[in-house]
């Protein structure tokens, strides 16, 4: 059980998507999953492309308005536990998708034999190297 990954669909829900992330961020720090808990958002297409900007402007510049409805929002989790941490796997694997961010999200388990585990994990990999490196 090396890897696992975990799909969830928040639909248009940014801010739920948010609270997710921020309970990951909560877990890899209290329980010291660093490596073996790693996430990505794939936000796909936006719904609609904001308008160009104004070269210049006079004056104050203006607020700015709120963005526009972000498209769809998925969570991709990996779960990479060594082999002699399967029971730690297993829990992690059934805690995530019962807790209340996640419930609604209609959660994936995409196991490392699951027939869609191999695109999976090439859209997690593009994902993961998009991000920007602290």
């Amino acid at each position: 059980m090396p890897e696992t990954f975990l799909t969830f669909d928040f639909a248009t829900g940014e801010e739920t998507a948010q609270q997710a992330r921020h309970k990951l961020e909560t877990w890899k720090q209290a329980f010291r999953l660093d490596k073996k808990l790693r996430f990505a958002f794939d936000r796909g297409e936006p719904l609609a492309e904001p308008a160009a900007a104004p070269a210049a402007s006079k004056g104050k510049p203006k607020k700015e308005e709120k963005a526009p409805a972000s498209g769809p929002v998925k969570l991709l989790v990996r779960l990479y536990f060594s082999d002699h941490e399967k029971m730690t796997g297993q829990r992690w694997i059934q805690r995530i998708p019962q807790e209340e961010p996640f419930k609604a999200a209609s959660p994936q388990v995409i196991p490392a034999g699951a027939p869609e585990f191999a695109a999976t994990q090439q859209r997690f990999e593009a994902l993961a190297t998009d991000r920007p490196k602290w």
